[in-house]
């Protein structure tokens, strides 16, 4: 027996939650060796980001407002995965999304019904991003290219567009900066009564429900899980393999675009030269944490987005860089995916 085999079945013997607690237990351990190199004492800091993070209703707020574009992000990732597809476009999606969206109010101006003007956004944004992952799939389908590169090249692309449009056509000139004019108020996202959180969150949890009913319950979400297992099989039972693929990538695509249009909606106002910027990355990751699957994707998303909130509380209240928290966010993905994989390993 190897000893890489040894170690995979002393993995295996302890319980699934069991190592989800281990992994980011020794996450937060080394990070708290970090912040002692800081001067930090771990438990003090670790106390005063749990407070500010999770006992403050603003912070519980942010938190949900960040939640939404990822989960829609992070769902743009998982659908094509059902179908053995890697997605890393979600980047580029959102900002055609929010592209798409931003250019439905410089048609339409605010002189169209609030209800009018959201739809027709809403829907240009799903439209603009299915198209971009289109794209990708096509390049697949009929050029036999990966899709994992194609998609990830896109995201540049997208950023040029974005770039192009707030530097010349787009740019509101009052402002002096690269930037679009902003969203009139009633073409805003509505917020929650009494709170700041805006009904993106709503509609990125239906879609977290209509995406886990359409892959478990369907014969669509069926058949691309047996075309992502193994497409040969797939194609001798006389499934179209190629319209799953392409479909899978279209509407991961158009979720994504989604996210960018709820982005643009409901946090930003305005495309400007870092709009949506890392949201397609970090929905990558909480897809992969989540293992792909729908559900665990709000309670990856939600990680993901406390922690980005206590990124600010870390600079503010214990005089660390606010970037420190993609260390502790790296190690927590290190810890996840490496200790919690139940895949054998087979090197000798």
């Amino acid at each position: 027996m190897t000893r890489a085999v040894s170690n995979w079945k002393l993995s295996a013997s302890v319980p699934v939650v069991s190592r989800w607690v281990i992994a980011i237990s020794l996450a937060f351990i080394i990070f708290g060796i970090l912040l002692m190199t800081q001067g930090v004492n771990p438990f003090t800091g670790y106390a005063e980001m749990f407070a500010s993070t999770f006992e403050r209703p603003r912070s519980l707020q942010q938190i949900a407002i960040e939640m939404a574009p990822l989960i829609l992000g992070a769902l743009a990732v998982a659908i094509p995965a059902r179908a053995g597809l890697t997605n890393v476009g979600g980047e580029g999606q959102i900002i055609i999304g929010g592209v798409a969206a931003a250019g439905v109010f410089q048609v339409l101006g605010d002189t169209a019904p609030p209800a009018v003007l959201l739809v027709s956004m809403l829907l240009a944004s799903m439209v603009a991003g299915a198209a971009w992952a289109g794209i990708a799939a096509a390049m697949r389908l009929w050029g036999g290219v990966n899709e994992a590169i194609t998609t990830l090249l896109l995201n540049f692309v997208a950023l040029d567009v974005l770039l192009f449009l707030i530097y010349s056509p787009w740019r509101w000139s009052p402002t002096g900066q690269p930037a679009t004019k902003e969203l009139a108020d009633p073409a805003k996202l509505p917020v929650i009564s009494g709170t700041k959180i805006h009904v993106g969150i709503i509609v990125a949890l239906i879609a977290v429900a209509v995406v886990w009913f359409v892959l478990e319950r369907t014969r669509w979400g069926f058949k691309i899980s047996v075309a992502g297992g193994n497409a040969e099989a797939a194609r001798r039972a006389g499934m179209r393999v190629g319209m799953l693929v392409l479909s899978a990538l279209v509407i991961g695509g158009a979720l994504a675009g989604l996210a960018g249009m709820v982005h643009y909606a409901g946090v930003e106002y305005k495309l400007r030269p870092g709009f949506g910027a890392q949201l397609g990355y970090i929905s990558f990751l909480a897809c992969w944490v989540a293992r792909h699957r729908p559900l665990p994707i709000v309670a990856a998303t939600f990680v993901f987005a406390a922690l980005s909130v206590a990124s600010d509380s870390m600079q503010l209240d214990l005089r660390v860089p606010a970037a420190s928290t993609n260390i502790l966010t790296a190690l927590i993905l290190i810890a996840v995916l490496g200790w919690t994989s139940t895949r054998k390993q087979v090197a000798a």
